[in-house]
């Protein structure tokens, strides 16, 4: 009988052992992972947005990975959140199960993206949102990101991530950089300059001498400030620079033009390439004749 309990006991010291084995070979595997996907370039936050997508998924399916419990943690993601957001998600967990040599992951495909009509942006919608923030504490700051982001067409991670240096205020510049050791990335990995107007010039001199002289602000435009006085505003950050384009094109500025001011990737743009070469000064000009002019 107590032969008996012994083996039950040490059966059970045995499984224990196993689990914690696999536990901290997991934790060992995703720091790992983590690590060298950090290597390619990417921020902090992103680091933080994939870590959390994979320990949800580690947490659901143990270890070693189950290809049937990863199936339906899959289908709870299908169901329960929009095509954007699941396939966002699954691309990292998919790129991590083909990092630790799991065949099967290879055999599932994502859905197509579905068929998206873009919002209409004019002027009205960008007084709307300066008239909403008309008498805010925080006015002077709030109308020089949305200036700056309709004239720019920068992304709002990148308006985010903006220092001092990096605007040339009399020369209507702004020096969008990619530098993740600083905390500054752009999505093609590659540093560039865009420009904003002269009324974007005005409102960023209002804000910049407020900022330099007393100002209760640690960064230009802090992500989680920035996203808290936005949440009800009648534009987003993230679409000024759906603004810029659509007024762009209003305007008849050129479309190469426009996808290097907003840094679009060039690749399958033979043009922009190989062959479309426009120094700083010459995209200024344009952009001068473009914005400026009318």
């Amino acid at each position: 009988m107590w032969s008996g309990l012994v083996e039950i006991r040490t059966q059970d010291l045995l499984r224990v052992r196993e689990c914690q084995s696999n536990g901290q070979q997991k934790e060992i595997d995703l720091e790992e992972y983590l690590n060298t996907i950090e290597l390619s370039g990417i921020t902090n936050d992103h680091k933080k947005e994939v870590r959390r997508y994979l320990s949800r998924f580690l947490d659901y399916v143990g270890t070693p990975i189950d290809k049937t419990k990863s199936l339906a943690y899959f289908k709870q993601l299908k169901d329960n959140y929009s095509i954007a957001t699941y396939k966002k998600e699954m691309y990292q967990i998919l790129k991590y199960l083909t990092y630790l040599g799991i065949d099967w992951a290879k055999n599932i495909q994502l859905p197509s993206d579905p068929f998206y009509t873009p919002k209409r942006f004019t002027n009205d919608i960008i007084r709307q949102t300066l008239s909403y923030f008309d008498g805010n504490p925080y006015f002077k700051q709030t109308q020089a990101l949305v200036l700056l982001g309709i004239s720019s067409g920068m992304r709002a991670e990148e308006m985010y991530q903006l220092n001092l240096d990096d605007i040339d205020l009399d020369n209507r510049v702004v020096h969008i950089n990619h530098n993740p050791s600083k905390g500054q990335t752009t999505k093609t990995q590659r540093s560039r300059v865009s420009f904003f107007d002269i009324e974007a010039q005005g409102a960023l001199s209002e804000y910049l001498a407020y900022f330099n002289n007393g100002g209760k602000l640690d960064r230009l435009f802090s992500q989680t400030h920035m996203t808290r006085l936005f949440k009800k505003a009648p534009i987003k950050t993230k679409e000024l620079r759906k603004f810029f384009s659509q007024d762009w094109d209003r305007r008849g500025g050129p479309t190469s033009i426009k996808k290097i001011l907003m840094g679009h990737s060039l690749k399958g743009d033979v043009d922009l390439q190989h062959y479309n070469f426009q120094s700083e000064a010459d995209l200024k000009q344009i952009y001068d004749k473009v914005m400026n002019g009318k």
